[in-house]
This record gives structure tokens, sequence and C-alpha cells, in this order.
């Protein structure tokens, strides 16, 4: 990904690789804070920001000295500063169709802190971003990107997720990845109407048809409950309690299980992801918290700075 965006003039940070432990110390030398990430599938938690020589040295034991994350290489990327947020785009061929943006909360604490996670939950409006922001971006990043996989003969079609750094010298490309990935998804898709199902299809045959879907200008918030020890382990078997009491938000369930007494319960460690609309921002924050604050397990972790923190 990174030699494609230097092949195509997209904005990103510098970026090394390395295939050793080693060869990753030589790299980043005293220059902190630096970015780890791991170069494979790692259920969205083989990114380390690491301000120091001992959460290096911690991410270096989990990538390869238990390999965590099976085979690969690591990059020693360029720390990056501010805002970050999701963009999605529907592509097929030359053409793409852009979903609403969106912003997760990657970090197990309030406040951001704690361990990396698969997410604990995300906002997602088309007033995320400026007009004049998202112009510069399609201009900047989108555009050349789909360009480039079809000058490349890469062929791509499906779902593309950008995932962007507003830095002071403008949006930079932290990450792609090829899907449509949650909570931003839980969060972005009750924004969605239309018809989804043949707006895939067709774009799948190199038909892209926006007339197809539109999307909400409100506001959509998702929050996340998660299991005992997560993210470094996670519990199943505890009973989830006020499923049926949630009325005016939807309830994605992801790691759960009917039990032989056909309750739900935990399997998982993001066992289930609970997302409500509004018109403005502070009333989809209040639904989502408010209709989460129904449902518990034991165990269970929420964050409740999720759609207020990095707004307020």
């Amino acid at each position: 990904a990174k030699q494609f965006m230097e092949r195509h003039d997209i904005p990103t940070g510098r970026a090394l690789v390395v295939e050793s432990a080693e060869e990753a110390r030589q790299a980043i030398g005293e220059n902190y804070p630096t970015v780890l990430k791991f170069d494979g599938l790692a259920a969205g938690k083989g990114v380390a920001v690491c301000p120091d020589e001992k959460s290096v040295e911690s991410f270096l034991e989990e990538v390869y000295g238990q390999k965590r994350f099976g085979e690969g290489s690591l990059l020693i990327e360029e720390y990056l500063e501010g805002p970050e947020v999701s963009i999605f785009a529907a592509v097929s061929g030359r053409g793409a169709v852009i979903f609403t943006p969106a912003r997760d909360y990657k970090l197990i604490g309030e406040g951001d802190t704690g361990a990396n996670t698969g997410g604990m939950g995300a906002v997602a409006s088309r007033q995320l971003i400026e007009p004049a922001l998202m112009a510069q971006i399609e201009k900047e990043i989108i555009n050349p990107t789909i360009e480039g996989l079809a000058d490349d003969e890469l062929g791509y079609v499906g779902f593309l997720y950008f995932g962007l750094m507003l830095t002071s010298d403008g949006p930079k490309v932290i990450e792609y990845n090829c899907r449509f990935g949650d909570p931003e998804c839980q969060a972005v898709m009750p924004l969605v109407s239309g018809d989804l199902a043949t707006f895939c299809r067709d774009g799948a045959r190199n038909n892209l048809r926006p007339e197809l879907l539109s999307f909400d200008e409100g506001w959509s918030v998702g929050v996340i409950l998660a299991s005992a020890g997560y993210p470094a382990s996670s519990r199943s078997g505890d009973v989830i309690r006020g499923l049926d009491a949630v009325e005016e938000a939807r309830v994605y369930h992801a790691g759960t299980r009917r039990n032989e007494a056909g309750q739900w319960e935990t399997n998982g460690g993001r066992v289930l992801a609970v997302v409500a609309c509004g018109e403005d921002r502070d009333a989809a924050v209040a639904k989502a918290h408010f209709e989460a604050g129904k449902i518990d397990f034991d165990g269970a972790q929420r964050r409740a700075d999720i759609g207020r923190l990095h707004f307020e």
C-alpha cells in the first residue's frame, strides 16, 4: 500500500518495512513517538502508537516473540497528529460512490486510554467533514487511489476503506482496508436508504448505480459492549440481560450465542453494538447511550464517551 501511494503521489506518512525486531530497533533509533504496524490481518489490533522504548519492546515481543499475528512484515511509520476519519467508497473500475464518513474509537478505556481494540464505538455523519475539506480529500486521495487501481490493472471491485489523519499539513492516508468494517459500518448503515442489494449486485457487474441509494444528513452513534477481559482475552457464557427493553436503536449481534435455556449469552470479545440516530450529534449520542444502558451482562465493558470525546 505504501508503494502504491508513493507511485500515485497520494499523501501519507513516511514508512520503512522491516523483517525482525533488531531491524525495527535500528530503524526507530530514538525517534519517539513512532507507529508500528503489522503488515497482515490482525483483527484490528495490529497497530501500536509507541511513545517510548518500553512500548516498542512490548509490541515487538507480541509480533516476533509471541507471533501473535502470525508471519508477516512490520512497518515503522511516521507518527501523524490530528483527528482521524474513515471514508468508505464503493468502487467498480474507475467509478466510485462515497458513503457517509465515520470516526471510531479504538482504545478500550474512556479518554482514549488503555489497550488497542477492534473498536469500542463509532460516530457517522456527512457533517463530520466540511465540504471544502471533503473536496480536497476526493481530489488528493480518493480519486488518485481509484485511478491508480485502474491504471495498475488491479481490477478492484468492492468497498474500499480510507483511514485518514487530518494533519496540519492536510489529510493523509493511514491505511486502506478492502472491506466495509465495523464498528464504523454499524454506524454508517442506518444512514443509508434505498436498494443496497441491487446496488451491490450491479456494482459487482461493473455497473455502479448511485441513484439506488440516498444518505441521511443526520448523525448515527454506535456503542460497543465488550466482554470481561477484552481485548487481551474474552469471556463467554455470561447471560445478556435487557435486550428486549431496547426500543429506539438497532442492536447488532457479534459475539453472542443462545444457551440451552434459549437465553442470549456472550461468545466473544465485542459482544453487541447499539446504534441510534438523531438529527444532531447530541440527540444521537444521548439516545445511543440511553439504549445501551438498558443492556447488561457480568463483566460488561462500555465507553460512556463515544460520540462525545473529540467533539467537546
